[in-house]
């Protein structure tokens, strides 16, 4: 908080400073204008100044000025003082004449006059300048569109060769409307290097101090607004925007030396007025959006109003003009200066860092606006005027509080990325500790994964050749021959072999056909269902469609065993067949029937009392195949549909069921 205000302190010092540097060219020409008085040194002198309303203006030939002599009126002449400000009114474009007289007594070694020359800072709305009777200067247009000089400052050396010996006469012509506050502004006359000081002084003070604000205003507003459309939630940014740009284009109407892009100068008049409006709304906006003030009732009064004044200035007949000037001007001056005024209030009561900033900066444009509003109310002075200093006060306010801002952004985005470092450091450690329980899960299921496969394999290899065995035991009518024993016994230590070799069987040779590789199957089990007085019969292609894996070959095996097995043990039947066929190249499918007692095969596998026939379904599904079992009275059929890949392929799928 503290740095805040002291960095509101130094910005408001900076800005007295900058309102000190910018007036300084105003305190300096009284001093060049005391200087021209002084008696120690010789200058010229203006010696009366007249006006009179030419009442033939179409003299001058149809509003184009005379090149070689001045058409004046011969009559109405009366005594002003510059600057001087008509008092007609009514709807109409008058001409006028101002006669100057001056004298110079400055000779030099060969006794003619020394260089003498003409300042004149405004002339409203647009004029010409004679000496004597040499034309001296003219405006580009003397009729409608008129040309802007109101508020741009000239000089001009005048030609010895129109001097007199004794009294000169200046003649400059005024043409301007009615609702135009039309006149002349200050005139001087001295030495050359005088009057250009005074000129370089105005021209600074009248253009090229609203040129840099134009800039500066213009530049600022363009960027938050592009701030704003970025974010559209800094609303502030963008009534500051728009008040710049508002501002711009106000600004435009006052460097403009002619009416264009409008018709005449009566219409750039109103569009002055409605642009000035419109800044003064943005800028009372900007300050309640800025200040984080809710006024939705004052908000709508003032946007009826800023409304209500441009549907006034735009649509009032040219003859109420000049008073429309005047209230729109005088009414945005006080709604601007109030909210100023109100904002100061606002900021003391907060106390806030950049409501005291921007506070602040108000503050100045309350100095200025009051000065300003002394100046245009006493007299044409508008080179003394201070608001050409606003934009660049603007523009060093809303670049400290800006900076300020993005320092304080860039500080909460450090504390942000720190947070967000422990954040991610502590996120890391609980992921590493939820890995590490994942991975020892995943090793415990893989243990009793394999637990259960061997589990199956026992069941479906050992256990089968066992059943078998056991089989061919009970239903030998005398006991076994010892070779006949031992070729049962190898048959079991083969089997058990086979499942300890499991793990390593995807590295095994595919038979080349179908033939080949149920031929030992085929062979185990005829000797058994012999035994049995079961008659079997095997349909088996002679050709491989598309060629299954190892692990594949070795699946469908235990499938068969197990299928078999169940037959031998719980059917009771006398007929076996099995019949391996290929649908499709890519299809490989294996069906067991038999004329057996049957048995309910949704009982079984809601109840999961058989062990087989989950076994062959897990099976069935670990390789992608789809296991049906279909069972009644009249026997039971065992299908498995194996759609065969590519090894790449085959290999895949294993490894993800």
């Amino acid at each position: 908080m503290v740095p805040a205000r002291r960095c509101a302190w130094w910005v408001l010092l900076a800005l007295g400073w900058l309102l000190s540097a910018c007036v300084q060219p105003v305190w300096a020409a009284p001093a060049a204008a005391a200087a021209s008085g002084d008696d120690k040194e010789c200058h010229p002198y203006i010696l009366t100044a007249q006006m009179a309303f030419d009442p033939q203006p179409e003299k001058s030939l149809n509003g184009r000025v005379a090149q070689s002599y001045p058409y004046p009126p011969a009559q109405g002449w009366k005594q002003v003082n510059l600057p001087h400000q008509w008092e007609q009114a009514g709807d109409r474009m008058l001409t006028a004449w101002y006669r100057v007289e001056w004298r110079s007594d400055c000779r030099n070694a060969e006794g003619l006059i020394e260089p003498v020359a003409l300042g004149i800072n405004a002339i409203s709305v647009a004029g010409a300048v004679y000496s004597n009777k040499d034309l001296i200067w003219s405006d580009a247009s003397l009729i409608q569109p008129l040309s802007a000089s109101w508020n741009m400052p000239r000089w001009w050396q005048l030609p010895r060769s129109s001097f007199n010996d004794g009294i000169n006469t200046l003649w400059i012509r005024v043409t301007g409307m009615t609702q135009q506050q039309a006149g002349l502004g200050q005139l001087y006359i001295g030495k050359p290097e005088m009057v250009r000081e005074r000129y370089e002084n105005s021209l600074w003070r009248q253009r090229t101090a609203y040129f840099v604000t134009a800039l500066l205003s213009g530049s600022v507003g363009c960027i938050f607004l592009v701030i704003f459309l970025i974010h559209r939630s800094e609303r502030a940014y963008g009534w500051y925007a728009l008040m710049s740009l508002a501002w711009v284009f106000y600004l435009y109407t006052i460097l403009s030396i002619n009416s264009w892009p409008f018709e005449n100068s009566l219409t750039m008049t109103r569009a002055s007025i409605v642009l000035f409006v419109i800044y003064v709304g943005c800028f009372c906006q900007f300050t309640w959006t800025f200040g984080q003030q809710h006024l939705p009732r004052l908000q709508k009064g003032l946007w009826l109003g800023v409304a209500g004044l441009c549907l006034l200035t735009l649509l009032i007949p040219s003859q109420h003009l000049n008073v429309t000037v005047v209230v729109g001007w005088m009414t945005g001056f006080t709604v601007f200066m109030l909210n100023c005024i109100q904002f100061q209030w606002h900021a003391w009561r907060t106390r806030e860092p950049r409501h005291l900033l921007l506070a602040a900066c108000w503050f100045v444009f309350i100095v200025v606006g009051a000065h300003d509003v002394f100046i245009v109310l006493a007299s044409w002075r508008h080179s003394e005027s201070w608001s050409s200093i606003s934009g660049p006060i603007a523009t060093i306010f809303m670049a400290v509080l800006l900076g300020t801002q993005l320092a304080t952004q860039m500080r909460r985005i450090a504390r942000f990325n720190d947070e967000l470092t422990v954040a991610v450091n502590d996120a890391r450690l609980e992921l590493e500790m939820a890995l590490t329980r994942e991975h020892e899960q995943r090793l415990r299921h893989a243990k009793a994964q394999e637990r259960l496969e061997i589990a199956h394999d026992l069941h479906d290899g050992l256990g089968a050749s066992l059943v078998r065995s056991m089989a061919i035991v009970e239903q030998s009518a005398q006991p076994l021959e010892s070779n006949r024993v031992m070729s049962l016994l190898k048959v079991l230590r083969d089997d058990l072999r086979q499942v300890i070799d499991h793990g390593s069987s995807a590295g095994a040779t595919v038979p080349d056909s179908p033939v080949i590789w149920l031929a030992p199957l085929r062979h185990r089990f005829t000797n058994i269902l012999d035994d049995l007085d079961m008659t079997s019969e095997w349909q088996v292609p002679s050709y491989w469609g598309v060629k299954p894996t190892a692990l594949q070959c070795l699946a469908l095996t235990r499938v068969l065993e197990e299928a078999l097995s169940n037959v031998i043990k719980h059917s009771r039947a006398h007929h076996v067949r099995v019949v391996c066929s290929l649908p499709s190249p890519d299809v490989l499918e294996l069906a067991v029937f038999d004329d057996g007692v049957g048995f309910d095969v949704s009982a079984v596998q809601q109840a999961g009392l058989s062990v087989g026939v989950r076994s062959m379904e897990t099976r069935s599904q670990r390789l992608g195949a789809t296991f049906r079992a279909e069972s009644g009275p009249d026997g039971t059929v065992l299908r498995v549909s194996l759609p065969l890949r590519s090894a790449v392929e085959a290999e895949k799928f294993s490894l993800s069921a």
